[in-house]
């Protein structure tokens, strides 16, 4: 990249309105190793942005960056060209101290645990809360019910050396989310784990991610159990990031959504936002997803399968792709306007009634068309019922 091309993009990530959604933004991050003749150059015109409540996974082969990128984000090491700022900091030109003090709103978990061996588990996890200072009992408790947590209620006395190799990355993941941290970087946190203790570590992040908090988690992982869990992947290749695509479940959220009438013409990067705050539902033949004059709190899009639309006991129409139906009775003061049940099999996208209320606090920019889409359904109603004789 020329400078001139590389300061236009600087200028455009400094001047950008800031977003209090966005804890991640790297723009034309680059990264060498060594001086002179030994210097080397591992990260390339990196550039990545990471929402509030998203888990991403980072991948690539050996000696492909992710690591150096990872060390940056989590304020490891001093920038060297480009810009990236990380929970509303901006670390191009932070100094040390400013990043010791990002570093303590920050979750790590290494492939090495690091734990102090003359501790026990307790001992070590408890350490991490002096971060979040409390009393001793509230300390101690957070550390308790976080072991307790990832299945290590009695091991919570035991040094490092009577652990095994999983129970000891476990007592280290234990130490980097006690403080309920408002990112977490995660270097092949499941490496060592078998599947049961995997699955418990991976249900544990995607909860902090979709809890109150909203954590945000980045992972560079090889682990194909995480993706599941994921509402993204990055690949880097060669220190660059050549692929940053939505999962498999996301993606077909996001083409559900972009059939939506009242959503046509809004971007994919937020159809994959609005994408992220819907959960999936399945649904048998005949069962009924909604009733007419319910008080509602989800809002349902037609991901596949066909149902049935009825008002006041009569057929109206038939629910099919991308077709949204539902309500947040809520917000519009209106009831369900219609019943619908399934036809065939269905797999349904839902937006639920807190995540639509989070989706239009962290993204006024699309109020309005979600505003529509929800509305999509009272407003055929209403219209059907003028024209009744």
């Amino acid at each position: 990249m020329s400078s001139g091309t590389l300061s236009t993009s600087l200028d455009r990530a400094v001047n950008r309105p800031a977003s209090t959604d966005v804890v991640i933004r790297a723009v034309a991050v680059n990264y060498a190793y060594g001086e002179g003749d030994t210097r080397t150059q591992v990260l390339f015109d990196n550039h990545l942005e990471i929402s509030r409540g998203e888990v991403v996974i980072m991948t690539g082969p050996s000696g492909s960056g992710k690591s150096t990128l990872l060390t940056l984000i989590g304020a490891l090491r001093s920038m060297q060209e480009g810009y990236l700022e990380v929970l509303g900091r901006n670390l191009s030109r932070a100094d040390e101290p400013a990043r010791v003090e990002i570093r303590k709103e920050i979750g790590f978990i290494f492939q090495q645990h690091n734990l102090f061996t003359s501790l026990s588990a307790l001992e070590n996890v408890r350490m991490a809360t002096a971060l979040r200072p409390a009393s001793v009992e509230e300390m101690n408790r957070r550390a308790v019910a976080m072991l307790t947590r990832l299945g290590l209620a009695d091991r919570i006395g035991h040094r490092p050396s009577e652990l095994s190799g999983g129970q000891k990355q476990r007592v280290a993941i234990a130490r980097a989310l006690v403080n309920s941290p408002s990112l977490v970087l995660a270097d092949e946190p499941t490496a060592s784990l078998d599947a049961a203790s995997s699955q418990v570590v991976l249900d544990l992040l995607r909860e902090l991610a979709d809890g109150p908090t909203r954590t945000t988690i980045l992972l560079v992982t090889h682990d194909q159990r995480v993706i599941d869990k994921a509402d993204r992947i990055v690949n880097m290749v060669g220190g660059r990031i050549v692929t940053n695509s939505l999962t498999r479940v996301a993606v077909r959220i996001v083409r559900a959504l972009s059939a939506v009438e009242a959503l046509s013409g809004m971007g994919e990067a937020t159809l994959s936002r609005l994408a992220n705050s819907m959960t999936v539902e399945h649904h048998r033949p005949g069962g009924t997803i909604v009733r007419q004059g319910d008080e509602g709190d989800r809002f349902y899009v037609v991901g596949s399968g066909v149902a049935d639309a009825y008002r006041d006991g009569q057929f109206s129409e038939e629910k099919l792709f991308g077709e949204g139906f539902g309500m947040i009775s809520s917000y519009f003061k209106s009831p369900i306007p219609e019943t619908v049940t399934a036809r065939t099999e269905m797999e349904l996208y839902v937006l639920a009634k807190d995540d639509f209320m989070r989706a239009l606090a962290a993204d006024q920019s699309f109020e309005g068309r979600i505003r529509a889409l929800l509305a999509g359904s009272a407003a055929g109603a209403g219209a059907q019922a003028a024209e009744a004789p």
